[in-house]
């Protein structure tokens, strides 16, 4: 099986968002298809359809349900704060050991394609010492970056490639996922990355209005996947 990493460059971004598409693009295409979001923040129990866990299940057909939530997300805090703010609120901390071995039984264990969806941007803070970053390098599988069109993106998506590079990780792919109502064309955003971020593909994908339509600008995604 493969497996990837899906990261972006800060919070709110869009990873759910790829992440979704590319499932069902997968599940389109016939292709066994996973996800996991081993830890999400601001999570409501009360509106698990519309977390991000939620949003995966309901993307892979599966229901969303305390079980299924649990099973694909089983470090949920409600502050929506960076992991270690949140556990703290709650008298608790993540335990980094238990979430790497977590993500690799899961590797282990799914044919096909799994996609392990991250928690904000790329140095968020997991617990007092370990950041997403650290996460991504026990891993060490391939990553996708989420970037987004937004004024400012280009100076936070270059500090990410920085980082990832400094720390030897394979980055399959950039996304740059269209900001709602950003100033900066889509397209402009795209074009400027391609040219800092060498043999690394850069693909743009516009937010299209319904949900659930699959996402074209996607399929050049899974190809490399």
């Amino acid at each position: 099986m493969s497996a990837f990493f899906v990261t972006a460059t800060g919070t709110d971004i869009g990873k759910t968002f790829v992440a979704a598409g590319l499932i069902r693009h997968f599940r389109a295409a016939g292709r066994a298809v996973g996800a996991i979001k081993p830890v999400a923040t601001g999570f409501d129990p009360a509106a698990a359809e519309a977390s991000d866990p939620g949003m995966l299940l309901s993307a892979l057909g599966r229901p969303v349900t305390p079980a299924e939530i649990e099973r694909i997300a089983p470090w949920r805090y409600v502050a929506p704060l960076s992991p270690d703010m949140a556990a703290r609120r709650e008298g608790r901390a993540l335990d980094f050991d238990a979430l790497v071995e977590f993500c690799r039984r899961a590797i282990a264990g799914r044919p096909g394609t799994l996609l392990i969806e991250g928690i904000g941007g790329v140095m968020v803070p997991l617990d007092d010492r370990r950041t997403v970053l650290d996460w991504m390098a026990a891993l060490n599988i391939p990553l996708v970056l989420v970037a987004g069109s937004y004024l400012g993106s280009l100076s936070h998506t270059l500090t990410c490639l920085d980082v990832i590079a400094r720390r030897e990780l394979i980055l399959k792919a950039i996304v740059v996922n269209e900001t709602p109502d950003s100033t900066v064309p889509l397209a402009d955003t795209a074009a400027t990355l391609s040219r800092f971020a060498g043999a690394t593909p850069v693909i743009a994908v516009p937010r299209l209005p319904a949900a659930g339509t699959e996402l074209r600008a996607l399929g050049e995604l899974a190809a490399l996947l």
